[in-house]
């Protein structure tokens, strides 16, 4: 009898990187579609590749080098100008873009925003927000339910009512779609962008969104100014701490253009980034039923009432590794690049001045240099250990490392533990995500799941 062959794993939706080498052309049709197509498969298997598309450029995955990029020589590796480029025209020169010095008193400026105890004190947003999206789903069944708009919708409450909890003249529905518009089109990389043309010549599908850019900003303008006047709340909510946070170092303070690109820059960031890894993570929970049972009985273990509080994530360590893995098989910023200011070495390779160096943190996070079994839905890992630092880069790493990552993670842990506790999810056949990045990585299609009331 002919030995039986051993059983395919089953893995998660994933991106094939591609195997053959691309030429210029081919390259940039590749980015537009998805960017993750420029990745090859070799970046899982080794720490760094080097090539030439219209300029020099070197994807690295080795931890030792991305320190050294990220930490040890940060002012040498500012962020791209392609990056700079598609981020500008939401964000201005706010944290996410700034450089140097600008970038160092915003920084100070604005980290008391994102201590423990500001961020304990929003929790309560986050328990109802929660709440609020268990009693839409409950209205949709027993339709199948796309998760990752009811993930949009979710974190958009949490983070419009976080941010302007007056209610000053807000109109969350106007900036919402600005939002969407901006991410779907003109945040895609433009040919322009990739060939290195001067800033000053248009890109034409950014230009399409600005009417609808100027428009947001109009509507932050105003809540400023109308929040200036009114004074803070009981609870101090972002654009208050923002409005009374200055550099320590410098006394200075946020102008009102300033505060207006900090405060879209943490509405745009705060509610994509976070409604992705909700969606993803729900979409692993239809695919591993296991794991989704045995995180639903911790959570009814620390709140049999199925209401989760910012006290209780803590108590959560499963849920928190589901969030955990999840970022890390479908990283929201899934490849990032800098620009070389001087000459380096990485890797034992040489890096010249004006080149490109491209964490592809995608590969980075399925390297089976740094991750064992790394293409499976593992989150047991997280409750192991933490990985090596600097080959888990969800929210970056360094001094740059993402200002807000304390409050995405709390906001959802509380969110899919809400869910969870109030329903079972299971996968709507043929209809799986694919994973898409264009400015951030989106599962295309939507998350389709059936919801079954506990």
């Amino acid at each position: 009898m002919a030995p039986q062959k051993p059983k395919r794993e089953r893995l998660p939706v994933r991106h094939p990187l591609h195997t053959q080498p691309m030429g210029m052309w081919k390259s940039l049709q590749a980015v537009r579609r998805n960017v993750l197509s420029i990745i090859p498969d070799v970046m899982t298997r080794q720490p760094i590749l080097s090539g030439k598309t219209g300029t020099r450029w070197h994807m690295i995955t080795d931890p030792t080098a991305v320190r050294r990029v990220l930490l040890e020589r940060l002012d040498e590796y500012p962020k791209s100008d392609v990056t700079k480029n598609l981020l500008r025209p939401a964000i201005g020169e706010s944290l996410f873009v700034a450089e140097g010095a600008h970038w160092r008193w915003q920084r100070r400026a604005a980290a008391p925003v994102f201590t423990a105890r500001n961020v304990q004190n929003l929790s309560p947003v986050m328990t109802v927000a929660a709440n609020r999206s268990v009693a839409r789903v409950h209205s949709a069944v027993p339709a199948a339910i796309n998760m990752m708009q009811e993930m949009v919708k979710v974190t958009f409450d949490i983070i419009a009512e976080v941010t302007f909890s007056g209610g000053e003249r807000f109109d969350s529905q106007a900036v919402h779609t600005a939002i969407d518009a901006y991410i779907a089109s003109a945040g895609k990389v433009s040919v322009l962008d990739i060939l290195g043309a001067p800033n000053w010549i248009p890109r034409p599908a950014r230009m399409f969104t600005s009417v609808s850019m100027a428009q947001m900003k109009r509507i932050a303008d105003q809540s400023i100014s109308d929040r200036a006047t009114r004074g803070p709340g009981e609870i101090p909510d972002l654009l208050d701490l923002l409005i009374a946070g200055e550099d320590p170092e410098t006394r200075r303070a946020m102008r009102e253009e300033e505060l207006r690109d900090n405060l879209l820059a943490f509405i745009v960031a705060g509610h994509e980034t976070t409604a992705l890894t909700l969606a993803w993570s729900l979409y692993l929970m239809g695919f591993d039923s296991d794991v989704q049972d045995r995180a639903r009985a911790e959570i009814r273990a620390v709140a049999p009432d199925g209401q989760i509080t910012g006290e209780q994530v803590c108590d959560l360590p499963l849920v928190r590794a589901i969030i955990d893995e999840a970022l890390r098989l479908y990283p929201p910023a899934a490849l990032v690049s800098r620009t070389a200011l001087a000459d380096d070495t990485l890797c034992g390779r040489e890096i010249r001045k004006g080149d490109t160096v491209i964490l592809p943190i995608y590969a980075m996070h399925r390297s089976h240099l740094n991750w064992p079994n790394p293409d499976a839905f593992v989150p047991d890992r997280w409750l192991q250990g933490k990985p090596e630092r600097y080959s888990y880069l969800p929210f970056g790493d360094g001094p740059r490392i993402c200002i807000g990552a304390s409050f995405a993670l709390q906001e959802a842990v509380i969110v899919l533990a809400t869910l969870l506790a109030n329903f079972r999810f299971t996968a709507v056949h043929g209809r799986d995500p694919k994973p898409v990045m264009v400015l951030t990585l989106r599962p295309e299609g939507g998350v389709w799941l059936q919801a079954e009331p506990l």
